[in-house]
Order: C-alpha cells, then structure tokens, then sequence
C-alpha cells in the first residue's frame, strides 16, 4: 500500500487574465456536467477535483469592497 505524503497548508490566490480564467471554467463546467474529476494547476501544484467535491458560492461585503468566490469543497482522506 502507497503511503501518502502530508501535504502542508496552502492558502494562495492566483490572478488570471479573463481569457485564461473563461478557458478554465468551461473546462471545469464540462466537467462538473459529464461528472468527470477536474485537474488543473494552481501556482505551481497540480490539483485534482473530484466529481463529488461539494459545489458553493459564497459571496462577500465589506466597507471599500466586494468579493464572490465559486468554491469546491472535497475530503483528502487524510
């Protein structure tokens, strides 16, 4: 049996250019749609979403600006 390693905390945020960023949401809504694992690399790490990852939006105000994030959410396993 595989031994996975402990991956550490990560909390980054990666700007795009809008084309990118329309590219890779319609890559993720065909995924979402056909039930497949979406992958995609973020700064560096290769992240793999699987087809059950909990889907959200959140959105959020504050006193100079406002924020909405589509968010996925899945357990690692670990």
């Amino acid at each position: 049996m595989a031994i996975r390693k402990k991956k550490p905390k990560r909390d980054i945020e990666k700007n795009y250019p809008a084309k990118q960023f329309v590219t890779k949401l319609r890559r993720l809504a065909d995924c979402i749609e056909q039930g497949k694992r979406f992958r995609i690399q973020i700064a560096g790490e290769r992240i793999s979403i699987p087809p059950t990852a909990i889907i959200n939006i959140e959105h959020e105000r504050g006193l100079s600006d406002e924020e909405v994030e589509f968010q996925l959410k899945w357990r690692t396993g670990h």
